[in-house]
């Protein structure tokens, strides 16, 4: 991905008093909203083009053009691009929420308070909002959320004796995975996953990154922070054991092959998982179940992992951007477009439907007939306020894999590998022009 420039990063957590202006100028006010658009939305997943097609049978005036870009860290480098470049930027993006404080920061992305978005905080679960509720604008509309819950396949645990529910604090789950180990399988699987280790890190109470209100000043203190130490010594431990798969890759094909068959027996992942289970897990329908996190003391707190918004591009031409504030306030924030969603498999973020009796009362075949949105809900309740991710946190995650994804491959430990991204990101963060806090 390219840098991000120094411009940009002066002013990388406050969109600058000109920019903001320039938002605000691009209200529909003056738009012909009968008026025939075309509008393009980049995004990944298999559901965008059944949305959009349901969207143009309300809105016939507005065409909607779906790339499907193949994922997300494609689309970051090619919005990255047409940013850099001003020119050939979509008019609505798919950002995950870890990624959304970096497109803010080039100004490109509309503030969406000049549609009326300030308006639906209270429609939206407090984490996913947050989350796009950034320097005092709305960027984006949540699409869903991802609050940690402890996924396994109850006829590996069974076989090993274990009771999943039981496992409350990280040394249950330690003595869980060697039991599980011993009858073939593993616990869970990682080969180096950067949004992993944040939500672990987030999940024992750790602060290893914060960016001052004027933008100027990161904080990054990896080696220094309590929480991420404690992460870091247990998952050594785990891997040091091989309690852990650590060679196959997570979303593969052989992945989805081992939670099909058992020999990866648990996922410690986002509310978002079960249709990716159902879909590429198919051979193990019925032995999945969902209980909560286990954390280091065993309290009831957790962390998020994922979760998407939907943004729209400032490209200065009111009409599409009138049209993909139209969307996107369709797909995220109307009842047809979020039911639509939930239908498709989205873990939804608006309380409407969280609420609701019939999401919490559902009962999955797939997961044995478990009322599996009760975890959830109770998951989400539980999650810590506080993280901060950093304003590259893309980049951030792009440098993991290349200094702490050593220690998956036993080329260092955990330790030595955070160290390395510490000061690979410190690095990073002053070519940048940030002043750097430990």
């Amino acid at each position: 991905m390219k840098k991000i420039t120094k411009a940009v990063a002066a002013v990388l957590a406050a969109v600058t008093s000109v920019s903001l202006a320039a938002c605000g100028s691009s209200s529909s006010s003056n738009v012909d909203e009968n008026a025939p658009v075309e509008i393009t939305w980049w995004g990944w997943g298999n559901t965008a083009e059944t949305q959009a097609k349901d969207f143009m049978k309300k809105y016939p005036n507005i065409t909607v053009k779906f790339a499907n870009i193949g994922s997300a860290d494609k689309q970051y480098i090619s919005l990255n691009n047409a940013i850099s470049a001003n020119s050939g930027m979509p008019d609505v993006a798919m950002i995950e929420y870890h990624a959304l404080p970096q497109f803010v920061a080039t100004g490109k992305l509309a503030d969406l308070t000049q549609f009326g978005a300030d308006k639906y905080k209270d429609d939206y679960a407090a984490g996913p909002w947050a989350s796009v509720a950034l320097n005092g604008g709305i960027y984006g509309l949540p699409v869903d959320s991802g609050p940690m819950a402890f996924f396994y396949n109850k006829e590996v645990f069974d076989k090993a004796g274990v009771d999943a529910t039981q496992i409350k604090t990280w040394d249950d789950y330690y003595e869980a995975a060697k039991k599980i180990r011993a009858v073939g399988s593993y616990i869970t699987s990682d080969s180096g996953d950067g949004g992993l280790y944040d939500s672990m890190v987030w999940l024992a109470g750790g602060h290893p990154f914060e960016t001052s209100s004027d933008g100027k000043t990161v904080t990054i203190n990896l080696t220094g922070d309590k929480g991420t130490k404690e992460f870091n010594d247990f998952w050594q431990k785990m891997i040091s054991e091989d309690l852990i798969d650590t060679k196959t890759a997570g979303w593969s094909d052989d992945w989805n092959t081992a939670l099909g068959d058992g020999s990866i027996a648990s996922l410690l992942t986002g509310a978002w998982m079960p249709v990716n289970l159902e879909n590429g897990a198919a051979a193990a329908k019925g032995k999945w179940r969902v209980t909560q996190m286990p954390t280091p003391d065993g309290s009831a707190v957790n962390s998020e992992n994922g979760g998407s918004s939907l943004a729209v591009l400032d490209t200065g031409d009111k009409a599409k951007m009138a049209a993909a504030w139209k969307l996107v306030d369709y797909l995220n924030h109307s009842k047809e477009g979020t039911d639509k969603a939930y239908e498709l498999g989205v873990f939804p973020s608006i309380k409407r439907i969280l609420d609701s009796d019939d999401f919490v009362n559902y009962t999955s075949d797939y997961f044995g007939g478990q009322e599996i949105n009760k975890e959830f809900v109770k998951a989400s309740e539980n999650v810590r306020k506080g993280w901060q991710f950093l304003p590259f946190e893309v980049q951030a995650r792009k440098t993991y894999l290349d200094t702490v994804g050593k220690a998956f491959t036993g080329q260092a430990t955990m330790e030595k590998g955070v160290a390395e991204w510490q000061s690979n990101l410190t690095s990073f963060a002053k070519d940048q022009g940030f002043e750097v806090k430990k």
